[in-house]
């Protein structure tokens, strides 16, 4: 398990490093999609699911921009055993769902997929396309699925060159009021 120093640890180790096809660094897409949530009200899970939805990508070593080499690095995985026992459910699902919520999306909101950047577009293909209508209402009926899409709308805008966010130390602190342990 991960504790909420080794989460800093990672961000400043490879934070830095560019988000896949994105004028964004991996830490700035975590930050805007926290600040994202956070202007609309989330509470801290939420916000914190917002923060380290991505944080698969920076816990494996799969080199710059996987998908163009036909790779799905199921980032949405990834960081669950290392997040399990330091936060509850509602955190993990929004970090397990979001990439089914873009599925989900995709299938249910006209436009949605057009305004999707490339990288997302390449890695929708690797990770099962487009939800069919049966899978999109399975999906929504999940328990924690609704947390997941606003999520993922946050996810979608939250790379954009420059902006300005409150420092990770911020999110952190709102990640230790939602943590399990200390």
């Amino acid at each position: 398990m991960l504790s909420l120093n080794d989460i800093e640890t990672v961000f400043a180790r490879r934070g830095a490093e560019q988000y896949s096809g994105e004028p964004v660094t991996q830490l700035e897409h975590a930050l805007q999609s926290a600040a994202l949530g956070e202007a609309e009200g989330a509470d801290d899970e939420l916000v914190t699911a917002a923060l380290l939805h991505d944080l698969g990508h920076l816990l494996q070593d799969l080199g710059e921009t996987p998908t163009l080499r036909g790779v799905d690095d199921v980032h949405q995985y990834a960081a669950l055993p290392f997040l399990r026992g330091l936060f509850g459910e509602r955190v993990l699902g929004g970090i397990r769902l979001h990439v089914d919520a873009k599925r989900y999306l995709c299938a249910t909101r006209p436009g949605y997929h057009d305004a999707l950047s490339e990288d997302s577009k390449r890695s929708l293909k690797l990770q099962g396309g487009v939800f069919d209508a049966a899978q999109a209402q399975a999906f929504i009926a999940q328990p924690g699925a609704p947390d997941a899409v606003r999520l993922r709308l946050w996810d979608d805008r939250a790379k954009v060159a420059g902006l300005a966010t409150p420092p990770l130390s911020h999110y952190l602190a709102r990640a230790r009021r939602c943590a399990l342990v200390a």
